[in-house]
């Protein structure tokens, strides 16, 4: 009787530590990219008004100014095309720039997930203009906008904005602690009832 109290005990405790723990996972996703202007692999024939990366959620943006957010264009011979100034909305993040002569390009890309963390990720486009369009001039420097580098070398930061953990994980790590610590406790008080009985 005691063994089918405690094994019934344990059980409503997963049950409960599922329920909560499967509520919080969806909060704690990390964001995904569902489109990109130009798509990776794409021949395109224009610069687009706007080089464009949509997501699955909302940008976490909290200083308001783009801190950790970055956009670099670079060519196959390593220069550099636009200002490095972002544009974060919503779910996007996008930077205008001008493109140098055909060939392949690479735009690489940093973004702050709703949960907080960061998301470097690059695709790669071809550039076909036609004859006579003028051409960008690439710079051998990483692009700045208002004097604030975005990346090193050509790839955005890698730094998480605030380091360390995010909110969220903090969140999921006390609701686990939570679940086992009740979970223990309802054990011990099955256990202790049971030697009560037994002693009565």
């Amino acid at each position: 009787m005691q063994r089918q109290r405690a094994l019934a005990a344990l059980g409503t405790v997963a049950v409960a530590l599922g329920l909560v723990l499967g509520a919080a996972s969806p909060a704690a996703a990390h964001n995904y990219v569902v489109s990109s202007t130009p798509e990776d692999g794409a021949t395109i024939t224009a610069a687009p008004e706007t080089f464009t990366v949509t997501t699955n959620d909302v940008l976490l943006d909290l200083s308001g100014d783009g801190a950790g957010f970055g956009m670099v264009i670079t060519d196959a011979a390593g220069l550099h095309y636009g200002d490095g100034c972002v544009t974060i909305d919503g779910r996007s993040l996008s930077t205008v720039a001008s493109l140098g002569a055909a060939g392949d390009y690479t735009l690489a890309f940093q973004l702050i997930s709703a949960d907080g963390h960061t998301l470097s990720e690059s695709i790669s486009f071809r550039y076909e203009p036609a004859a006579g369009t003028p051409a960008a001039e690439g710079s051998a420097t990483v692009p700045s906008c208002g004097g604030t580098a975005v990346g090193t070398e050509g790839e955005p930061s890698a730094a998480p904005a605030g380091g360390g953990i995010a909110e969220a994980d903090v969140i999921l790590i006390i609701v686990a602690v939570i679940g086992v610590l009740v979970g223990a406790g309802v054990v011990t008080a099955v256990a202790l009832s049971g030697r009560r009985g037994r002693a009565a």
